[in-house]
């Protein structure tokens, strides 16, 4: 008798078959549910849980809500998705041992963590430029409200790209907000230079 197949290892297979394309959950779940019943007569409970759980391990992508891919190099390069304690050091450093929302930091007795900006189940990467230092707190907030970075900073990366293209409307739209966050003191830890 064949080994009964575990609901796991059925969506893993699914995905395993199509590799590196965008794939909404009603495709698979259709797919395996289906599937399930053919090879075991039981019922698939809650494929959906399945496919979080793949990607919260690192086995798929979250593209966006809903959908996820497999890739291969991904599963199998997973160990470069975290970051080296060199790396973290260099971020912890860069970053003046302060987290880059609030600004407090050890000198204040908060703990601070290393933060994929972009997180690993996004595929996100294990750079210095994909890390930033953040406490506790606001890297609890980060993951809750599903926030990448502080607001402050994406704008000042904005300005300075419409700078480096003459594009002063934008400029002046980016100079508008940053101007709000000086006004009330957030992120003022957080350098713009004009």
């Amino acid at each position: 008798m064949a080994k009964k197949i575990s609901q796991l290892d059925l969506l893993k297979e699914f995905f395993v078959n199509n590799p590196n394309r965008d794939i909404a959950h009603p495709e698979v779940v259709d797919w395996t549910t289906k599937e399930y019943m053919k090879r075991t007569g039981e019922v698939f409970r809650d494929p959906d849980r399945g496919i979080r759980s793949l990607a919260q391990r690192g086995f798929l992508i979250k593209v966006k809500k809903g959908v996820y891919k497999y890739d291969p190099e991904h599963v199998h390069n997973r160990q470069l998705e975290d970051f080296t304690p060199t790396q973290k050091r260099e971020i912890l450093k860069r970053d003046d041992y302060k987290c880059v929302i609030c600004g407090r930091g050890r000198k204040d007795g908060i703990e601070l963590h290393v933060d994929h900006i972009k997180p690993k189940d996004l595929g996100g990467k294990a750079t210095i430029s994909n890390g930033q230092t953040l406490c506790a707190m606001h890297n609890f907030r980060k993951k809750n409200y599903k926030q990448t970075e502080t607001g402050k900073k994406m704008f000042i990366r904005l300005y300075e790209a419409a700078k480096a293209i003459g594009d002063t409307k934008t400029m002046e739209f980016c100079t508008q907000i940053l101007s709000v966050f000086e006004e009330n003191d957030i992120n003022g830890h957080i350098e713009w230079k004009k």
